[in-house]
């Protein structure tokens, strides 16, 4: 049959067909836009709504100290996240009231919890790094209410620094996000972060986790983990007298550093005011508080607040820098000993002021010490003697020293944030600069630039490139990374080191040092002040002052720099900084096993131990005590003794009185006085007539000029009659040199 189509049948067939090719083309088109155009955006939606990436956060690696101590951890904790998608309107109350309640949450903190219940996501965090037993009580909440789908918990981190304030400019510590932003935190974060992992898992279309067949996993590798060269120790010890110090004197700051001059491990560092590592924002210093606290206007409390928080962050030890002042002579004493410009029979004559070109330079002692010998101008700190030594040695010779014991360089020490030195460079000297330069003015170094030098001169003669992390472990114990003591260069002979250090040792002995002296140890010393003119803005002078020391003097174990930062007092470094030095030696010498060899003098004052006369008769009692040089007090009317005080097997002064009781009953108490500000015999008059016994300790008793200064109870504690109260003693000669 053959097909008899009309013109208008043609025509619709021809509308049919367009539209079919039309619809044909638009679906082509189409296919080609989604695939092609959006092919990678769609893709990757297609992957979010199928694939889950979790992160897998690796553990931080733990900070030790020398002995084992753990001094910084990482611990588990956890974030809380809402499914807000999931919340319905008839549990939103529910969930709120009870996360606000778990979480004690205030009104507008409540408030933000229910405007994050409504976010269109299935993920909003509430909580972070809260605490397992947080933790577990959400999880219940979530059983008891049937809210599984509602609330989550994923795990995290957060860093624990078990001793707070402890070595805090050392560690550092980290931000919200665990990663290192101060100290040892921040310049070993590759070391200690670690890497992080992850579990990949397929979704089906109810977003369903598929079977594990379906899921990939990368193992998160914890981060390895720092010991230190820190001895907890000798950083006690000196961060506690540096805080005593500084708190008693209201000064600015107060720092110090400790290192083995045999290998160039630092025992201990410390610059205060410091901060909590668990709470780095807070201000600690009171001086600082009380300071801030009288401040009206807001911008300008802020403003100082701020500061005072990144001053207490700051190791001023190794970030930054002052004149040294006398401590600087001992290294103008090594060059012109080696260099022959001098020797110990060399004498100049000080008559209290040396005229160098237009301007008269003055000794600290004004009317003059008179002829000295090297080692005697070295006692008294004396100005124009090293004016005259520094104008022997002559710049060139002076600038080769000068960069041989490393300060125009930085140490390289493995901490963050180390300042360079400002100094003349050899051209720029003249006579002024020369002379100025010879007793520790005109350049600025670092405390940790001026302590590596001090080893050299201990050690030897060789400088050594300190370091604060001994070695590195990973996760199970293993060393990774030790390091190794590093020669950078020899300075000085042997020869000259024995000879100064022979000159530090008679410092302590005779000169200004006293005050750094610990009977059975030789220690070397020397003093130092400088004047902070640029930061003079009133009519008082301000001052840095310091003491460098080093012990044993014959054969140095350790080197150490001490510095007080604007005392409210006109007084030295051997009266301010000495006596900490003392104490952080005594600690160093028991911890590196280093046994005291006492000279006659010394024996004849040392403590004894009590012998035990519990159960003889008193005569018998009195006989033993008279043998051990020891004086007794009987008290009650028995024959026998019960109970003695102090206890047997205890130390107590040679001279010391043991209280003897024959009779059952309470012991003998008394209230402990105020020794502060005492002689050495006010001391002993004052505890005979107490019934206690005096210690002496931390100065040559044959010294001049002696006070009490601490004492080991505080005044106003009860005791038993008998005990042995150590009271510290030092110099209060005081010198600005």
């Amino acid at each position: 049959m053959a097909w008899d189509f009309n013109k208008q049948g043609i025509r619709r067939l021809a509308i049919l067909a367009f539209i079919i090719a039309f619809l044909f083309s638009l679906d082509a088109f189409r296919v080609f836009y989604i695939s092609t155009v959006k092919g990678d955006e769609y893709a990757a939606k297609a992957e979010s709504q199928q694939l889950s990436d979790l992160e897998i956060e690796a553990k931080r690696g733990s900070i030790y100290d020398s002995d084992g101590n753990v001094l910084a951890q990482s611990a588990t904790t956890w974030n809380i996240f809402l499914d807000p998608l999931n919340i319905t309107d008839g549990k939103r109350d529910t969930v709120v009231n009870g996360l606000a309640e778990i979480l004690k949450l205030d009104d507008e903190e409540k408030a933000e919890l229910l405007e994050k219940s409504k976010k269109n996501t299935h993920y909003a965090v509430i909580a972070e790094q809260v605490e397992n037993d947080i933790k577990e009580e959400i999880t219940q909440f979530k059983i008891d209410n049937k809210l599984s789908n509602m609330i989550g918990t994923e795990q995290n981190t957060k860093r624990y620094y078990p001793y707070g304030q402890f070595a805090s400019n050392v560690l550092g510590f980290t931000g919200d996000d665990n990663q290192g932003l101060y100290g040892l935190e921040y310049y070993y974060d590759d070391t200690l972060k670690g890497t992080n992992g992850r579990i990949i898992t397929v979704k089906d279309a109810q977003k369903h986790n598929l079977p594990t067949d379906y899921e990939t996993s990368i193992d998160a590798v914890d981060g390895n983990s720092l010991v230190l060269t820190l001895n907890q120790n000798i950083q006690y010890t000196l961060e506690k007298d540096l805080s005593a110090t500084m708190n008693e004197y209201k000064a600015k700051g107060a720092y110090g550093v400790v290192m083995n001059c045999k290998t160039g491990a630092v025992l201990a560092l410390a610059s205060l005011p410091d901060y909590d590592c668990n709470e780095p924002y807070k201000l600690t210093y009171s001086k600082d508080i009380k300071a801030i606290e009288k401040i009206t206007d807001d911008e300008e409390k802020t403003a100082a607040k701020s500061l005072a928080i990144q001053n207490q962050w700051n190791n001023f030890v190794t970030s930054g820098t002052y004149e040294p002042g006398s401590v600087f002579k001992t290294f103008i004493a090594a060059e012109a000993l080696e260099e022959n410009v001098a020797t110990l029979k060399t004498t100049y004559t000080c008559t209290g002021s040396i005229r160098v070109k237009d301007y008269v330079m003055k000794c600290h002692y004004h009317p003059g010490h008179g002829t000295e010998t090297f080692t005697q101008g070295l006692e008294n700190s004396c100005n124009p003697f090293f004016i005259t030594i520094g104008q022997k040695l002559g710049v060139h010779n002076y600038f080769k020293y000068f960069e041989a014991f490393g300060f125009t360089q930085k140490t390289g020490i493995d901490l963050p944030g180390e300042a360079g030195s400002q100094y003349y460079k050899e051209n720029q000297y003249g006579i002024v600069e020369l002379s100025s330069a010879s007793f520790g003015q005109s350049n600025s170094l670092t405390p940790i630039q001026l302590c590596t030098g001090l080893c050299a001169i201990a050690n030897g003669g060789t400088l050594l490139k300190p370091y604060v992390v001994d070695h590195i472990i990973d996760s199970n114990g293993n060393t990774v990374k030790k390091t190794q003591p590093t020669e950078v260069r020899r300075v000085i002979s042997e020869e000259t080191s024995k000879t100064v250090r022979q000159m530090m040792k008679s410092v302590v002995d005779n000169g200004t040092g006293k005050n750094g002296y610990v009977a059975g140890y030789r220690v070397g010393g020397k003093t130092g002040t400088s004047t902070k003119l640029a930061e003079s803005t009133d009519d008082k002078t301000k001052y840095i002052v310091s003491f460098a020391a080093i012990a044993p003097a014959d054969d140095p174990q350790v080197a150490m720099l001490i510095i007080m930062d604007e005392p409210n007092q006109d007084l030295g470094g051997g009266a301010l900084c000495a006596p900490i030095a003392a104490q952080v030696v005594q600690t160093c010498m028991q911890e590196m096993n280093i046994e005291p060899e006492y000279d006659e003098k010394e024996s004849k004052s040392l403590s004894v131990y009590t012998p035990n006369v519990i159960g003889k008769s008193i005569s018998d009692a009195k006989a033993t005590l008279n043998d051990k040089n020891l004086k007794y007090r009987v008290i009650g009317d028995g024959k026998k003794v019960l109970r003695q005080s102090p206890a047997s097997s205890s130390t107590i002064p040679t001279n010391g009185t043991v209280v003897l009781y024959t009779e059952k009953g309470e012991k003998k108490t008394v209230t402990v006085p105020d020794f502060i500000g005492l002689t050495v015999s006010e001391a002993n008059s004052l505890a005979s007539e107490y019934g206690l016994n005096v210690e002496i300790s931390g100065i040559n008793l044959s010294a001049s000029n002696v006070v009490a200064y601490k004492q080991s109870t505080e005044k106003g504690q009860t005791v038993s009659a008998g005990t042995v109260i150590t009271v510290s003693f030092k110099n209060t000669n005081s010198v600005l040199d």
